[in-house]
């Protein structure tokens, strides 16, 4: 098989192309064919070293996968079945291959309403909005829930999941995703280049918070009495858990792991035509490096993916 692999640090030209032996599934694995590669911005940040959450190169990144089942070493899922998931995260799952073995509780069957492009665009992002919105978050009908980054990944497949729980959904991004994001139901659209969020809602239940910086701490101004923030991106600052605590308010940071009861949930998400993951662009598998580059400009709406 073909896998994208480096063998350093570095922008986009470090990924390359290289063929390599096809994993065997151990028992209560399958081995998947793969359609398609979902793309996230933690990628790109792992590919130049900012962290070293899968160790030192060589490595094959990835986690977002849709494709077909070729080997079966479970009774859960059968050879011919489409599927997609998240496998293994945050260990490596080498998922920018053309074959991945995994285990089947990391992943489900495909929806016939889903593309195998949609399907490998929504496992991280919908997996962890799902988390901070309903496991952590606890949101329910009525709520006022802020989310930050709403034209986003996470962001915009928070805000139809916040919908489809019955909350007042309010979200921030640029003026260019206003429509879009009004397209995904939020309530309201604030434009974070123009408007100071803080300014402007008050009285808000919960923040899912996406972006990080200063608007983790900024968004202690516009919580209830008891309020709670999730965030995404800051999940490890002790300092800011420490101010959000003293001032009342409950603070959580996400870390998403495989799930396979929110990934049955998001697929009846889909089926009742409440979810949608959007995709930006997709690339074909040869062009890693151009979609990697993508991802390094930020300010993307909705996904990337490769194809194959």
């Amino acid at each position: 098989m073909r896998i994208i692999t480096q063998q350093e640090i570095g922008g986009p030209e470090v990924l390359t192309i290289v063929d390599a032996p096809a994993p065997r599934p151990l028992p209560t694995e399958v081995l998947v064919r793969v359609e398609a590669i979902g793309l996230n911005p933690l990628e790109a940040r792992l590919r130049a070293g900012e962290f070293p959450l899968i160790g030192k190169p060589p490595f094959i990144l990835g986690w977002d996968i849709s494709g077909v089942v070729e080997q079966a070493q479970t009774w859960r899922l059968r050879p011919g079945d489409e599927v997609f998931g998240m496998p293994l995260f945050p260990r490596a799952a080498g998922a920018y291959a053309e074959f991945v073995s995994a285990p089947a509780l990391h992943l489900t069957r495909k929806p016939a309403s889903l593309s195998h492009v949609e399907a490998a665009a929504l496992p991280v992002v919908g997996l962890t909005a799902w988390q901070g919105l309903v496991d952590l978050g606890g949101v329910s009908a009525g709520d006022r829930v802020l989310v930050h980054g709403g034209g986003g990944g996470v962001g915009h497949v928070a805000i139809q999941i916040a919908k489809s729980l019955g909350a007042h959904v309010i979200a921030t991004a640029g003026g260019s995703k206003r429509e879009f994001v009004q397209g995904l139901g939020a309530d309201e659209v604030i434009d974070y280049r123009t408007v100071d969020f803080t300014e402007a809602v008050s009285d808000i239940d919960m923040v899912l918070d996406t972006l990080g910086g200063d608007t983790v701490e900024r968004s202690l101004a516009v919580l209830r009495p008891g309020g709670h923030l999730v965030t995404a991106v800051a999940e490890e600052d002790s300092e800011l858990a420490a101010k959000f605590e003293a001032a009342g308010m409950r603070f959580s940071g996400i870390a998403v792991d495989p799930d396979p009861v929110a990934l049955q949930r998001l697929v009846e998400l889909v089926e009742q035509g409440r979810l949608r993951v959007h995709v930006q662009e997709t690339f074909p598998f040869e062009r890693v490096a151009d979609a990697h580059r993508l991802l390094d400009g930020g300010h993307l709406q909705g996904k990337l993916v490769l194809t194959l």
